[in-house]
């Protein structure tokens, strides 16, 4: 028993942590976003065929109301161009 804990966010830790900290950032300023607002940024695994195998969530919770977006790249691969285009697409009428 002993084995140490292996962290398997530690590796990438410092890195996720500026990532997210930016989207997040780049969310309230491309939705205008008031302070009060939560933006929530998680990586996950993609299990869906055909799927890259990380994608990144992107939650922004303001009243009532809730967006979510997707982006098909690993959090630290995000660009503000990426978040952009996905809340516009998020946007379009049908």
């Amino acid at each position: 028993m002993s084995e140490a804990f292996v962290n398997p966010l530690a590796p990438n830790g410092p890195s996720v942590i500026s990532s997210a900290r930016s989207i997040k950032s780049w969310a309230r300023e491309v939705l205008t976003l008031p302070d009060e607002a939560v933006v929530s940024v998680s990586e996950l695994a993609c299990h869906v065929p055909g799927c890259p195998p990380k994608e990144t969530v992107i939650l922004v919770m303001q009243g009532a109301g809730t967006i979510q977006v997707s982006i098909h790249k690993a959090m630290k691969d995000v660009t503000e161009d990426d978040l952009a285009h996905a809340f516009s697409a998020a946007f379009k009428p049908d």
